[in-house]
């Protein structure tokens, strides 16, 4: 499963932190006893679009495991049971049972010996729309089948029926022993509208009329998986479809969308190639199909042979111009490997999600890698691992977690973000070549099996013939990171240059293979080291004072450093070390003193780097306040700004020329307005507006019939500065279809506009926003930053007749914020 669309929004602010846990429950969490194991799952459904029902039979194919039992215990939320029966050959036995809204106990009637393989029939309705379920800090609800528009109340809103399961839903929508160690091959029915599509596991097998105006599809999967991992999908979709090694490759999307659909997914071919090869184990399963829908709450669900996106991975070729790699071809990348790392082999119990989900996160930096080299492979490696290092109440979680409240709380940046990183480490210490091979032992070993850490460590102990036990205790059974200071020194009379680590972190002392460059005459020396106390000292023998002495130098290490090296040697750094982190850090040490001519020609020189990445980031880290630095950078980001190959970088160099407020960009900012990119648009009209305002109300109106992203935001920050109440409705309606990160960018505009608007509606409605959106992410560290927003507001209108009834409003909603929890 994709990790939760709001951490984009905690990147976006800047100073979001997570706020205090509950404590953890010290219960260990065993991983669930098989008395029964699946072996096949037969269902047939037939869907009430007005009741939100599906109508179910069910035959259920079991084996007792080790003991003969006489009681079959199902998972089944929220249904009404109408039949259980013993399949006698042609004939059903009614069977006795219990039901009490979650499990259903079935009395088998005799006792079953271990190994013998029995059916049941199971007849039943279920209602997930009446289910009163907690979801996940990903999925809102643990509804499993959900129905979009079944109605057709909302125009334009397509009819769709699809499911989600993971962790332990999709029994609100068949009975089952919903756990990731049981394995079943399933054949699914399902009875639709003949209008529509129908998606599922494994291969369309049968289509049959099934009455007026309905179709029967099958859905046949011939190897076992997980029962989280089952789907449907149903609706107006069109089918694109590509091959790879003979096997089908198709892509679901709504009509309109259809034209991109190999814009968005068309890579997916390569990627299976790719990872294949990589892993030295090929794509097992027969197809891969890759849906669309609507209203899904999170990124993306790897459901075996059929994983299904939400509304974010389709886009008209505009936006599509303005979508990163952190976005949905990351997501693809993701999704996909879980058909290896959680499909073929599941995580045995959900306290070792992390060899589900670790993985998915790790591909995200492999194909990055291979798609756009490794500067690109390194961007998202950097990404991923700031995201854990973000929020210190990750630092106290095990990545193999066998304690926690709720199995929904192991969906973190810990299990995904830490686990990739520390991945991306492994891979650093054990060399590509080994560390591969011990993947493809994993695989191969517990193929359409489960996999636990333990597994994954014997197979790289086997690939490697090392002992990776203190690996493993410390980075997947013990908490946190190393935090620690770097030293250096040189010894002229010994020729020796000296390099101490000090970990400061509490609890554990943390190993730390690494590797030291130390540069001289602009050629690095390379030393591999091990540090094992809290503080060591490394010594290297250097006939001169070295230029750049770099730690870690593979950048990989999960750690937090500071490096206590003068500006100089961060300078040669970027000059001379290889690596995207390399130059980041230099970037990022030149940031801290500005006023230095050296750091000044540092950070210049990023805006020609060649990832798009450090040039946005050297673009961002400028203080044009600087009147030394300005005249350095400007014509540079003027060039930027007109015709840098990134949109990102564009947009991020006319934001900066922006606060300038010189009528020299005019031009620029007018040109730039004519550009395809909203994101590009947005940032021409936000520097338009101090320098022509009424020419920015003329063109923010002119947009009003096309805008996305950041030329919405930009649209509203215009009204926010020059727009009146009759702006207001379409600045309502922007923020409210907006998704969070959006409302977020709008949220400067609206409180402006607020601050100038007397009418009470609007204030009203405006405030009301605000309010909601401090509480739904006060855990995101927001509550602060909103509330002075609303304070804002208020005193803007302390004078004004509206004075009373807009503090009235504003405490209200203080109150609100600060009594959420």
């Amino acid at each position: 499963m994709r990790n939760l669309l709001l951490l984009g929004l905690v990147g976006l602010l800047a100073t979001a932190t997570a706020s205090a846990q509950q404590p953890v429950s010290t219960t260990y969490r065993t991983t669930e006893r098989k008395i029964n194991a699946l072996v096949h799952t037969k269902l047939d459904l037939r869907f009430d679009y007005a009741k939100r029902y599906a109508y179910g039979q069910e035959w259920l194919t079991l084996k007792p495991v080790g003991y003969a039992t006489d009681s079959l215990r199902l998972d089944a939320q929220g249904m009404d049971i109408k039949a259980v029966g013993l399949l006698m050959g042609q004939q059903t036995q009614p069977l006795k049972f219990e039901y009490n809204q979650q499990q259903l106990l079935v009395h088998l009637g005799r006792q079953v010996p271990a190994g013998e393989a029995y059916t049941v029939y199971i007849e039943y309705t279920a209602k997930p729309e009446e289910l009163q379920v907690k979801g996940s800090k990903i999925i809102s609800d643990g509804k499993g089948l959900h129905f979009i528009n079944p109605d057709s109340a909302v125009a334009g809103k397509p009819v769709q029926i699809w499911t989600q399961g993971e962790t332990q839903a999709n029994s609100a929508w068949f009975p089952t022993i919903d756990s990731p160690n049981q394995k079943t091959t399933s054949e699914i029915s399902l009875t639709v509208p003949a209008k529509y599509v129908t998606l599922s596991n494994g291969a369309l097998v049968g289509q049959s009329a099934a009455g007026p105006g309905l179709r029967r599809d099958t859905w046949k999967m011939d190897q076992p998986h997980s029962p989280y991992l089952f789907m449907l999908a149903v609706g107006d979709f069109r089918i694109t479809k590509d091959t790879w090694r003979g096997k089908e490759v198709s892509y679901y999307l709504e009509p309109k969308y259809t034209e991109q659909a190999r814009t968005i997914f068309g890579k997916t071919p390569r990627m299976l190639e790719f990872f294949s090869q990589r892993l030295g184990v090929e794509y097992p399963w027969n197809k891969y199909a890759q849906v669309v829908t609507r209203e899904y709450p999170t990124g993306a669900m790897e459901n075996t042979t059929a994983s299904l996106f939400g509304e974010q991975a389709q886009g008209t070729p505009r936006e599509l111009l303005d979508w990163e790699y952190n976005g949905v071809e990351r997501e693809i990348a993701h999704e996909l490997f879980h058909h290896w790392f959680g499909d073929l082999v599941t995580a045995e119990s959900w306290s070792n999600l992390t060899v589900n989900e670790s993985f998915a996160n790790f591909s995200e930096v492999l194909w990055a890698e291979h798609e756009y080299g490794p500067d690109g492979g390194a961007a998202q490696a950097d990404r991923s691992l700031r995201n854990y290092l973000r929020s210190p109440g990750n630092y106290t979680l095990p990545l193999v977690r066998f304690q926690y409240n709720d199995k929904e709380d192991l969906f973190d940046n810990v299990s995904y973000q830490k686990g990739g990183s520390i991945l991306n480490m492994l891979r650093s210490y054990l060399g590509e070549d080994v560390f591969f091979a011990g993947l493809k032992k994993y695989l191969t070993q517990n193929a359409f099996g489960n996999g636990e850490a333990h597994q994954l460590r014997l197979a790289l102990e086997e690939a490697s013939g090392q002992d990776l036990n203190w690996f493993f205790s410390q980075w997947y059974y013990g908490v946190g990171h190393p935090v620690v200071s770097i030293d250096y020194a040189y010894d002229a009379a010994r020729k020796e240059q000296a390099v101490t680590i000090k970990q400061t972190q509490p609890g554990q002392v943390f190993q730390l293979p690494m590797a030291v460059d130390v540069y001289q005459n602009g050629k690095p020396q390379r030393h591999q080291v091990v540090m094992r106390q809290a503080t060591e000292t490394f010594r290297f023998p250097a006939a001169s004072k070295p230029d750049l002495v770099n730690v870690d130098a593979d950048k990989t290490l999960v750690w937090q450093k500071k490096d206590n090296k003068p500006l100089a040697e961060f300078a040669y750094q970027y000059r001379h070390a290889p690596r995207y982190q390399d130059r980041r850090e230099a970037l990022n040490a030149a940031q801290t003193q500005l006023t230095d001519p050296l750091a000044q020609k540092t950070l210049v020189a990023g805006l020609t780097d060649a990832s798009p990445e450090l040039r946005r980031m050297a673009v961002e880290l400028l203080d044009l306040k600087n009147p030394k630095l300005r005249k350095a950078a400007a014509p540079a980001l003027a060039k930027l700004a007109a015709s840098d190959p990134s949109v990102f970088v564009q947009a991020a160099a006319l934001t900066a020329l922006g606060t300038l407020k010189e009528k020299r960009y005019t031009k620029l900012f007018d040109k730039a307005l004519e550009s395809k990119s909203y994101r590009v648009q947005g940032a021409a009209l936000q520097g338009l507006l101090p320098l022509q305002p009424k020419q920015a109300l003329a063109r923010a109106t002119a947009f009003e019939a096309d805008n996305k992203g950041g030329l919405t935001a930009a649209l509203v920050a215009v009204y926010g500065q020059t727009g009146g109440l009759e702006q207001w409705p379409l600045v309502l309606q922007k923020f409210d279809a907006a998704d969070p990160n959006g409302r977020f960018e709008m949220m400067a505009g609206l409180g402006e506009m607020l601050g100038h608007l007397d009418d009470t509606t609007a204030l009203t409605q405006g405030i009301t926003r605000i309010k909601n959106m401090a509480v739904e992410f006060k855990p995101y560290g927001v509550a602060g930053g909103l509330t002075n927003l609303l304070r804002q507001i208020q005193q803007q209108h302390a004078t004004r007749p509206s004075a009373a009834q807009v503090s009235t409003l504003v405490e209200q909603a203080a109150a609100e914020i600060q009594a959420a929890k």
